[in-house]
């Protein structure tokens, strides 16, 4: 977490910051007392930061995010255009909120994950997805930070991990965790780009934290290093041109114009957040659940490309991966071995040709027409293109012959 801020705990025991100066009355120094209190219960539990902010504390958020929808750069992520101003303020989610207290929870790789980018004939999946969900571990954490919370000085509250229509990382950055780099993803002075966010809303009134002040200065590794040119300016993310985006949230075909760039990602991407030399600061991940599985962690094109709907779901248990279905995921896998180079994958893009999911179907045609001989694929055209109903498959052999 950053350490700016006045109030702002380090959790991982080295310090409790609070500069605000000894509480001039009874009140305020018992909310302090409670502050530093739920600061060593959440450490306990396995939280790396904390901060608070007042609920309007991000006032220019929802101008951002109009924005942000006018320019279409949410793609189809259509949640997001569903009531701005409910998500760009948590008084109008919830009119009782008096504090926002935010938590992070470090999940630092133990390795260089832009080095599977090196192994072609394998998938790389980003490092937040080599683990147990995020969503599960952390919201129970949550839950029982909450609980005890609430034994200890009543209120009310709400508990909020990315599945609601809260805006976490300005809210973070308001209390002191740290702040949103040019790639937009928060920055932390202890953890770097390393940190899953959760949010607790309370009707308690609680000191404030300072903002973390913006550290990226002059540096601009994370524009340069996108693959597909996904920052039309510093602090701003056009989704649609973003690997995550494509390779999760993406519905149908990926478009030609980025299939190259994404290589062997096949389910989001690192490059931007790896880059950051803030990382240099950074700690690996403690919490076991988080912890890349070996199972997940660069494994061969040829195994994840003959996963049907069962096996998919029993290797990707308890994974964020399993969220976007079988289909999506061989759709990304038929890409991965389109780049490859390695035509002895040609044969089970092949089978896929026959496949259910139109979707795959195209990956497939698009994956043969970069690994076989042209007179090879003209035939397998000649073979399926008569019993092919799905228009973009259709095109998929006229755009790659």
């Amino acid at each position: 977490m950053a350490g700016g801020g006045a109030g702002v705990a380090d959790l991982r025991g080295s310090r409790l910051l609070n500069r605000a100066g000894p509480a001039p009355d009874s009140s305020e120094n018992a909310c302090g007392k409670l502050k530093a209190e739920l600061a060593a219960q959440a450490l306990a539990l396995g939280f790396g930061s904390i901060g608070v902010c007042a609920p309007d504390a991000i006032p220019e958020a929802l101008g951002h995010l109009r924005d942000y929808l006018a320019a279409d750069y949410h793609g189809q992520m259509a949640w997001l255009a569903d009531r701005p101003e409910r998500r760009a303020d948590p008084r109008v989610m919830w009119s009782e909120v008096r504090s926002v207290i935010m938590l992070g929870v470090n999940y630092g790789p133990t390795t260089d994950p832009l080095a599977v980018a090196g192994k072609r004939d394998r998938g790389a999946i980003s490092v937040y997805a080599q683990g147990d969900d995020y969503h599960d571990v952390i919201k129970a954490r949550l839950k029982q930070l909450a609980r005890w919370l609430v034994a200890t000085a009543g209120g009310e509250l709400k508990v909020f991990v990315d599945t609601a229509a809260v805006m976490e990382k300005p809210l973070a950055h308001a209390a002191g965790v740290g702040w949103q780099g040019k790639h937009s993803n928060l920055v932390s002075r202890e953890f770097g780009s390393w940190l899953f966010l959760g949010a607790i809303f309370t009707t308690l009134e609680l000191p404030p934290d300072a903002a973390e002040r913006d550290h990226c200065g002059s540096c601009r590794n994370c524009l340069d290093a996108c693959p597909t040119a996904a920052f039309p300016a510093p602090y701003r993310l056009d989704a649609r041109r973003c690997i995550s985006y494509l390779t999760i949230e993406h519905k149908g075909p990926i478009p030609h114009e980025f299939r190259q760039q994404l290589g062997n990602r096949i389910y989001g991407c690192d490059d931007c957040l790896a880059v950051c030399p803030w990382n240099k600061f950074a700690q690996a991940g403690r919490e076991a659940k988080l912890a890349s599985r070996d199972g997940l962690r660069a494994r061969p094109l040829a195994e994840l490309v003959r996963l049907d709907d069962s096996a998919f779901r029993a290797l990707f248990t308890k994974s964020p991966v399993k969220r976007i279905g079988r289909d999506r995921f061989v759709r990304n896998v038929l890409i991965a071995i389109g780049n490859s180079g390695d035509a002895g994958l040609a044969q089970d893009a092949e089978r896929l040709l026959g496949d259910a999911d139109p979707a795959v179907r195209g990956a497939a045609v698009w994956a043969l027409g970069r690994l076989v001989a042209h007179d090879q694929f003209a035939a397998l055209r000649e073979r399926h293109l008569g019993d092919e109903v799905d228009e973009s498959v259709r095109a998929e052999w006229g755009l790659t012959s």
